[in-house]
């Protein structure tokens, strides 16, 4: 993927999360922003343009390369702040507890080092399926348990 990437004139970061380290409150924790490894992982030449929550106009008036957006929660929000209406892009990686390293991120999103993800419950359609088990007679993902992707490093 890197160097598909790296011919990108411009990517869009997008989201709160990418500018912090997902440790609210805690200045005392080094590491690296998500957006900062972005910006160290691409070409010179390539543009990195950050907005917190881009509305549509913006994103289709910007000729845009690739979005990468980042979403989190706080831990409060665990259930009471799911939301029952998400919207799927193209293509989706799904990184639980990044932590305070945002290289991490980019490293496999740039092809730097390979990585493996496989759904470990059903990604459900609609919640109206719940509850939804491998083996029951309406069970009709959208991804089954088990999807996923493995992926081997970009070599250079």
């Amino acid at each position: 993927m890197r160097f598909i990437l790296n011919a990108a004139s411009r990517i869009l970061v997008a989201g709160i999360w990418a500018i912090t380290k997902g440790l609210s409150g805690n200045n005392i924790t080094a590491g690296t922003t998500i957006l900062s490894a972005i910006t160290t992982a691409v070409d010179s030449s390539t543009e990195v343009v950050y907005s917190e929550n881009p509305d549509g106009d913006f994103v289709k008036s910007n000729n845009f390369s690739y979005a990468i957006v980042i979403v989190g929660e706080h831990p409060y929000a665990e259930s009471q702040g799911d939301s029952l209406n998400l919207t799927i892009a193209d293509s989706v990686v799904a990184a639980w507890l990044p932590g305070s390293e945002g290289h991490g991120v980019a490293d496999v999103l740039f092809g730097d080092y390979g990585f493996t993800g496989k759904l470990a419950c059903t990604w459900f359609k609609t919640v109206d399926q719940l509850p939804m088990n491998v083996g029951d007679s309406h069970y009709d993902p959208l991804f089954p348990f088990g999807f996923g992707l493995t992926t081997e490093p970009v070599q250079a």
